[in-house]
């Protein structure tokens, strides 16, 4: 087997490429717009399937230096920060509390099908966690730190293995099934945006109309963001210092949050920043090159290698994410177009991760309209509250 480590310019570059392949794929293939599958998630799939190909019929394995991904993410989330507004978090409290309750739920169903896979298919009991919340709502971080604890209580070996290939695979699924579904609920039950007149926090929509950009506004974005990075890296190194552990996204997300509320109370005739078309073009970009780099560099012969008990149990849990989503989040959102989108991000953050949820809502809400309280509630869900609960409750496991 022949190695190949991409340099890490070079992957940006790649993940470009890729990015705008999918592009040109979801025009020429009308199916893939109309479920709503993200262009990213395209373009990184296929080029993850020649990854895949390089890996089986020529014995090259192909891996990607990703220190520049990880920027575009923190880039992302400071940006989504930026379009936070204080009167919308307070009104969104309720909705808020709700998604926490309701993805609290989610994990212990999602464990309780993994333990009952697990004892299926003759896996330690204890090994149901990485069929479960630790690989799917968890994704790959979760499921690489919790492996070890599993292979000692169990001794199963090939715990890490394990759980790397159903974070994939779930990765994969995540992308695929939030489109269709917020389509399903958004058509079924006509639904539409309360204001269509926003701007999408991620994304131009794709109506032809006129999105004011221009190099001052670029800048101007550019500035703040950079400012909110900066404030994101201090709090995250004094957080570590204090042993406080969190991505470095979320400090980004917080300063996003304080810079944009403190310049809207001090300058209040200044020119906008939050909810501009040129921050929406900023996020839509950071998060298109992130997923795409994240999608191209997945390893799918790690999922094959670990065969018919991942394909069946991720069956189930794709179908309980389904089930759920749309029997029991929706109603539980209120039943409006913003509980749709949600659905759709929860789809993704569910069996994937919190950037694939947002692909997911970009590209519903860029067909049907705005939803940036969406944009909002779903990432403080999974930045803050989903990694404690998570952890609790696979400790509970763990321990019984």
């Amino acid at each position: 087997m022949t190695d190949i480590l991409v340099p890490d310019f070079i992957t940006v570059t790649l993940g470009l490429a890729v990015f705008l392949l999918g592009v040109q794929i979801n025009r020429a293939v009308p199916v893939l717009r109309r479920f709503n599958i993200p262009d990213p998630v395209t373009g990184g799939l296929l080029a993850s399937l020649v990854v895949l190909v390089a890996h089986v019929v020529a014995g090259v394995d192909i891996a990607f230096e990703m220190e520049s991904r990880d920027q575009f993410l923190v880039l992302f989330f400071a940006a989504i920060g930026l379009n936070a507004r204080l009167s919308d978090l307070i009104s969104g409290g309720r909705a808020l509390a709700i998604l926490v309750a309701l993805t609290v739920a989610m994990i212990l169903l999602q464990n309780l099908a993994g333990i009952a896979g697990a004892a299926a298919f003759g896996f330690p009991a204890q090994a149901g966690v990485l069929f479960g919340s630790a690989a799917l709502i968890g994704g790959h971080g979760t499921a690489i730190a919790w492996a070890p604890e599993v292979a000692r209580a169990t001794g199963l070996t090939s715990a890490p293995e394990l759980g790397v290939a159903v974070a994939t695979l779930g990765l994969v699924l995540a992308a695929l099934v939030g489109g269709p579904v917020a389509r399903f609920l958004v058509e079924k039950h006509r639904l539409a945006p309360d204001n269509a007149d926003q701007e999408n926090p991620v994304g131009v929509a794709e109506d032809g109309g006129d999105h004011h950009i221009d190099h001052l506004s670029l800048m101007r974005v550019l500035l703040f963001l950079n400012l909110a990075i900066i404030l994101g890296y201090l709090a995250h190194s004094a957080l570590t210092a204090a042993g406080v552990k969190l991505p470095l996204f979320v400090p980004a997300l917080i300063a996003g949050i304080l810079i944009a509320n403190l310049r809207a109370a001090l300058r209040p005739d200044a020119p906008p920043i939050s909810r501009t078309a040129t921050l929406a073009l900023i996020s839509e970009f950071a998060l298109g090159v992130f997923l795409a780099i994240s999608l191209m560099s997945l390893q799918l012969w790690t999922i094959a290698e670990l065969g018919l008990a991942i394909a069946v149990v991720l069956a189930v849990q794709t179908l309980l994410t389904l089930a759920f989503v749309i029997f029991i989040l929706f109603p539980a959102m209120g039943r409006s177009y913003r509980a749709a989108v949600l659905a759709a991000g929860f789809g993704g953050f569910a069996l994937g991760a919190t950037p694939t949820a947002i692909a997911n809502m970009t590209a519903v809400t860029k067909r049907y309209g705005p939803s940036p309280m969406a944009f909002i509630i779903l990432p403080l869900v999974s930045a803050f509250f989903v990694d404690i609960a998570n952890a609790f409750i696979i400790q509970a496991i763990m321990n019984f």
